[in-house]
């Protein structure tokens, strides 16, 4: 009786490894196919925003400090945002968009048109988001965001087209190293006290 309880146990544990060895290799493959099955466009996205963040890093001094990839929610809408710096000048957010091609459109469309021209001579067409409206959009959100939490500050937004190829001239909109340093070092502001920059801080760390 002891043997065939014993015996049982053993076969159920020795299940219950087969089945936990089976999760954890599919689980690897699945990670792998999706690194394999990634789109172009996803994979263009990831590097552009990569190059991105370097880049308004070169731009920081001393006592700036820069968030990426940061998730935040106010009133049931979320929001993804790319960069934010935050220093004695104010909050930036600074969406990234790596879109390749002819873009067209005006600042207040809800979608903008991006044509690209393979080497071969195909001209593919698709609609992309507009990153002004969806800039503005996060703008408010994360105002919204601090205030909630007791920090009622300015938040500045702006648009990184790395490509260069912005179909509008907007303040919105940034094209280089330069353009960033100018938007996120105005002194014509007024100033965040160290204690309000450690607030936020603290907030979007969370």
């Amino acid at each position: 009786m002891f043997f065939a309880i014993f015996s049982m146990i053993v076969l159920i544990m020795i299940v219950l490894i087969i089945i936990v060895i089976i999760l954890i290799v599919f689980e690897i493959k699945k990670i792998k196919l999706d690194d394999i099955f990634e789109s172009p466009q996803k994979r263009a996205g990831k590097k552009g925003e990569f190059f991105a963040t370097n880049v308004i890093k070169s731009t920081l001094r001393e006592d700036d400090l820069l968030f990426t990839n940061i998730n935040i929610s106010y009133d049931g809408r979320p929001a993804e945002l790319d960069n934010v710096v935050v220093n004695q000048y104010g909050i930036f957010i600074i969406e990234v968009k790596n879109y390749s091609g002819k873009l067209v459109g005006t600042e207040d469309d809800y979608e903008w048109q991006k044509y690209h021209t393979t080497p071969s001579g195909n001209t593919y067409f698709k609609m992309v988001k507009n990153p002004i409206k969806q800039v503005k959009r996060q703008v408010y959100i994360l105002a919204k965001y601090l205030y909630f939490y007791g920090v009622d500050v300015w938040v500045s937004g702006f648009a990184f087209l790395i490509n260069r190829n912005s179909p509008v001239v907007s303040e919105y909109v940034l094209t280089d190293i330069n353009d960033i340093d100018k938007v996120i070092h105005n002194s014509n502001r007024n100033r965040l006290t160290p204690k309000t920059i450690e607030k936020i801080a603290s907030i979007l760390s969370k």
